[in-house]
């Protein structure tokens, strides 16, 4: 029983994960899930009590699993600079993920605090990955630069989610380019 409970719960964010990437906020409805996974409407109700909770739940389980790609990516380079190429690399990189889509769709929606709240700690965490690798590099206040650096990689994530004019691999090398002369000092 708890086995099937928990692959219900798993092909309900699959599906949440779909409508969020397809449609954005909107189209994460009750039943728009029930219709996705097969399940009645009042059963979606039994796993999850708001949309809200659904998001919740997507920021659990999909973002620490991102930011462990970032931090993977990070620790496969031993140079400060080369951690910060990699760090704006992967997470632009995982743009075309449709964990990533589901997030990005989530951070643009009107949530209750709670779900703002996962959302805050877990940028939270992706920016303290980078902090020391700043600090390596000279800089004075390396948190503030890590939230700096965030910036960029958010504004390149919006521009290649846009479907800018410019490649996505083109967006990717401005951003690195951006990063590394800012974080030189």
């Amino acid at each position: 029983m708890a086995e099937h409970r928990s692959m219900q719960r798993a092909a309900l964010l699959d599906a949440a994960r779909s409508l969020l990437s397809d449609g954005g906020t909107e189209a994460l409805t009750f039943p728009a899930l029930a219709e996705r996974t097969g399940l009645a409407r009042s059963s979606v109700y039994e796993y999850f009590r708001s949309r809200a909770a659904v998001v919740e739940e997507l920021c659990e389980v999909d973002f620490p699993l991102w930011a462990a790609e970032v931090e993977a990516a990070m620790a496969a380079v031993e140079r400060a600079e080369d951690k910060v190429e990699a760090y704006v690399r992967k997470q632009l990189e995982l743009v075309g993920d449709q964990r990533h889509r589901a997030v990005v769709a989530i951070s643009a929606s009107e949530l209750d605090a709670g779900a703002r709240e996962k959302i805050r700690a877990a940028h939270g965490g992706l920016i303290a990955m980078i902090v020391e690798a700043l600090a390596g590099l000279g800089q004075a206040e390396p948190r503030l630069a890590a939230m700096l650096l965030q910036g960029v990689v958010d504004a390149a994530v919006r521009r290649i989610e846009l479907g800018a004019a410019e490649d996505s691999a083109v967006i990717t090398e401005a951003a690195v380019g951006v990063a590394l002369r800012g974080v030189r000092g």
